[in-house]
């Protein structure tokens, strides 16, 4: 069963005289999260066509007059990645021409992250491709939620605001009251995000699972560095695609004696057969957020889905009132 929650914590909006200038749009890839977030900042989401010709190209016209605005376009650049990122590309450009103040694209999800620096010869860069593309269509600023490598912040010439969803998840798994936990990160490069985590729930013991990717979308595990024995193994990364890792982490951790394994991540891109893995009983429950929307069809059981609309919704508030964002994850 899927259980949608919102942010366990709440934030409260300072009163300012004015907030006429803050406009919020969202593009086609996740209206509800865009509508969550509008209804926590108190408005509506812009009025916007969005349209197909006949061959498939995409026409953006922002119905409202938004110059000298502060406008935010919401996309996550998610499946089907191009058509999104093209979309987000359009609301920019248009958002331009029609002499918006300011203008930050929210990416809820930044897509074509994975391909971040050269690991062989004659490859692309497209994390680095795409932040040219966002900065030359003419972006301001980028605010986006975990990202699969910090660095693609330094692809940016222009100021990138960088946001975790853990918050959302450590409180629903602090409700749980869950005994012996030890967070598990997937792979020695997930070592950073699985320890500030661990770190936040409790000081929990950390344990890392030894892998070699033979290719992409394929992964050969090793071994479990640590002990999981008789704990409730908690595995953390910040997407699951495929689920070939961490659904290969959690047999490994069965296998080495843990009593229970929960599967945790910012995004859900599960792509097939994601939902056939996840859903074949290694896991009490896979927590994930709704950056990335969610059809029936990829829904399961054990799936748990958290709501970061407050969390976007207040760093949006912050950047607006030129106010501390960072404070936020203290």
């Amino acid at each position: 069963m899927t259980r949608s929650a919102t942010l366990p914590f709440s934030f409260s909006l300072p009163p300012v005289e004015d907030n006429s200038r803050l406009r919020l749009f969202s593009g086609s890839a996740n209206i509800p999260l865009a509508q969550e977030v509008a209804r926590y900042l108190g408005m509506d989401l812009g009025p916007m066509v969005r349209k197909r010709f006949a061959d498939g190209e995409i026409y953006i016209q922002i119905q409202e007059s938004i110059r000298g605005c502060d406008v935010y376009l919401m996309q996550p650049t998610c499946f089907p990645v191009n058509d999104h990122l093209m979309e987000l590309l359009i609301m920019i450009d248009a958002c331009r021409r029609a002499s918006a103040r300011q203008i930050t694209a929210v990416i809820p999800y930044y897509g074509y992250a994975r391909a971040d620096r050269k690991t062989a010869g004659r490859e692309s860069i497209t994390a680095k491709l795409v932040a040219n593309l966002i900065t030359e269509a003419g972006a301001d600023r980028v605010l986006a939620m975990d990202l699969h490598s910090a660095q693609i912040q330094g692809y940016f010439d222009i100021p990138f605001d960088h946001v975790y969803g853990s918050p959302v998840l450590l409180d629903y798994l602090l409700s749980k009251n869950l005994s012996d936990i030890v967070v598990v990160s997937p792979d020695v490069g997930g070592v950073a995000r699985a320890r500030a985590f661990a770190k936040k729930l409790n000081d929990a013991p950390l344990a890392i699972i030894d892998k070699r990717r033979q290719a992409h979308n394929v992964a050969e595990v090793m071994n479990v560095i640590g002990d999981v024995a008789g704990k409730t193994a908690v595995l953390v990364d910040d997407m699951i695609d495929t689920a070939g890792t961490i659904c290969e982490g959690a047999r490994l951790l069965r296998k080495e004696g843990a009593r229970q394994v929960y599967a945790c991540a910012t995004h859900a891109v599960f792509s097939p057969p994601a939902v056939e893995r996840l859903s074949a009983g290694l896991f009490e429950e896979v927590i994930v957020t709704n950056t990335i929307p969610l059809p029936e069809e990829k829904q399961f059981r054990q799936l748990t889905m958290l709501s970061v609309a407050n969390l976007l919704g207040e760093t949006i508030w912050r950047i607006h009132e030129d106010s501390s964002v960072s404070s936020m994850f203290r």
